[in-house]
C-alpha cells in the first residue's frame, strides 16, 4: 500500500495534501524520501522557529523524555514556571501565563479570561468581542466564530456561539462599541487573511481609546509571536501593551505548544480554566530551548540582519515581476507576494514544490513566506534563486 492511499484511507481527509513524503530535515532544508532536498520558506507555517534538526532544541527535547515527559498539572511543573518567567521577562510585561496545546487554544482561553473580566468587573455583564475582517484566530466552534472570514461560517457546523462582530477597518472599531463590548481581538499582521499589518499608529491610538474605554486589547500573537517580526512580540513592535496575548507556532520549535498572557492576573480562579497536556515537562522544555536559542541571536544583531536580507531579496523580486505580482506585504520574516490573481497565486505555489521549494497560501491572493527564524543567508539565496526560475516560467 502507498503511503498516499494509507492516508486517504485511515486519515480524515480535511487537507489538501501535497504527497511528497518528508524524511530528514537540517537547518532550513528538507529531503523526500527519493533524495530531492527542498529549501523551506514556510517553516511549518511558521512553527519550526529554529529550523529542522536543531540539535540544542533536539538534545534538550531527549533529555527531558528521559526523565519525564508529562505529569498531570495538579503538580508543579518546573520548566513551566521557569519558561513563564523567561516569556515575561523578554516581553518586558507584567504578566501571567497559562500554557495550552496550540493557538486555537489560546485564543479560546483569552476569551474566557475577557468574558470573567466582563462578568465581574462591571454594574452589568458585558460578554461582545470584536474583532476583524480578514482575521484568523482557530478553528474551534468558538475561534472559527472570532475569525472574520464568512468562508469559515458555514451552516455545516452551526450553531455558532454569539457575541462576535466583524469590522472592516480599525477606525470602525470606535463605532462598533457598546455597552455590552468588553474586547477587542485582533492580528497586528493579519497573517492567514493575507500577510497585512496595520499601521503602527493606528493600533497605538486604538490601545489609549480602548484602556480609556476600560475595554480589554487582545492581541493575537500566534503567527507573529516569538521574534517573527523582528522582535519577540509585535505588540513591542508597535510600543503597545495589550491586556492579553496569545502564542503558540514557533514558541515549541515543532513541539505543540499555545499560551495565553495576561496582566489580568486574578481574573481566573482555580478550576476555572485547565488543560491536560497544556505547559507539560516536554513542550515548555522545547520552549526554554528554543528562546535560548533566539534570545541571543536577537541580542547580537542576527535576525535582525536575517530579516533585512531577506525583505531585501523579496522587495527585489517585487520590482522586476510586477507582471505577476501587484505589491509586497508583510514584516520581518511573515512575508508575502500579492498575486494579481488566484491562479497565478496556485500555480506558483505547485511549481515551487516541484522546483525544491515550499512557499504558503494566504488570503487575498498572497504567496505568503514564513521561513524559520535562524535561516540562512546561502539557504535563502538558494531559496529565492528556484522561486525565480518558477516565476521566469510563469
Amino acid at each position: 500500500m502507498t503511503l498516499e492511499k494509507q492516508d486517504k484511507q485511515y486519515v480524515l481527509q480535511t487537507y489538501a495534501r501535497d504527497y511528497t513524503n518528508f524524511v530528514k530535515g537540517k537547518g532550513s532544508t528538507l529531503y523526500d524520501d527519493k533524495g530531492k532536498n527542498y529549501i523551506d520558506f514556510a517553516s511549518g507555517i511558521g512553527v519550526n522557529s529554529v529550523g529542522h534538526g536543531n540539535e540544542v532544541l533536539s538534545s534538550a527535547i531527549c533529555n527531558q523524555a528521559k526523565n519525564i515527559i508529562h505529569i498531570s498539572n495538579l503538580q508543579v511543573i518546573e520548566p513551566q514556571a521557569k519558561l513563564a518567567q523567561k516569556i515575561v521577562e523578554i516581553s518586558g510585561y507584567d504578566m501571567g501565563l497559562f500554557f495550552a496545546n496550540s493557538g486555537a487554544e489560546a485564543n479560546e482561553g483569552a476569551i474566557k479570561i475577557a468574558r470573567k473580566y466582563g462578568e465581574t468587573k462591571f454594574d452589568s455583564k458585558r460578554y461582545k468581542v470584536i474583532t476583524l475582517e480578514h482575521s484568523f484566530h482557530g478553528r474551534t466552534i468558538t475561534t472559527v466564530k472570532a475569525t472574520g472570514q464568512e468562508s469559515f461560517h458555514t451552516p455545516n457546523f452551526s450553531p455558532y456561539p454569539d457575541g462576535f462582530s466583524y469590522e472592516k477597518s480599525i477606525a470602525d472599531i470606535y463605532n462598533a462599541i457598546d455597552d455590552e463590548t468588553v474586547a477587542v481581538l485582533i492580528e497586528l499582521v493579519q497573517g492567514e487573511g493575507g500577510v497585512q499589518p496595520f499601521e503602527k499608529d493606528e493600533i497605538q491610538k486604538l490601545a489609549i481609546h480602548l484602556k480609556k474605554e476600560g475595554i480589554l486589547l487582545i492581541v493575537d500573537e500566534v503567527q507573529t509571536g516569538v521574534y517573527r517580526t523582528g522582535e519577540f512580540l509585535a505588540s513591542n513592535l508597535y510600543e503597545i501593551e495589550p491586556d492579553i496575548i496569545t502564542l503558540a507556532k514557533g514558541l515549541g520549535g515543532g513541539v505543540p505548544i499555545g499560551a495565553v498572557m495576561t496582566k489580568h492576573k486574578d481574573i481566573l480562579s482555580a478550576g476555572d480554566h485547565g488543560s491536560t497536556f497544556g505547559g507539560n515537562y516536554l513542550s515548555t522544555s522545547a520552549g526554554l530551548a528554543v528562546l535560548d536559542i533566539l534570545k541571543p541571536m536577537y541580542d547580537i544583531g542576527i535576525i535582525d540582519e536575517t530579516l533585512i536580507y531577506f525583505a531585501s531579496k523579496l522587495s527585489d523580486i517585487s520590482k522586476r515581476y510586477t507582471n505577476l505580482f501587484e505589491k509586497e506585504v508583510g514584516l520581518g520574516l511573515m512575508r508575502g507576494l500579492r498575486a494579481k490573481n488566484a491562479e497565478i497565486q496556485g500555480d506558483i505555489i505547485k511549481s515551487c514544490m516541484k522546483e525544491g521549494l515550499i512557499v504558503l497560501k494566504a488570503g487575498r491572493n498572497t504567496v505568503r513566506f514564513l521561513p524559520s527564524i535562524t535561516i540562512t543567508k546561502d539557504e535563502i539565496d538558494e531559496g529565492f534563486k528556484r522561486f525565480e526560475k518558477v516565476l521566469n516560467n510563469c
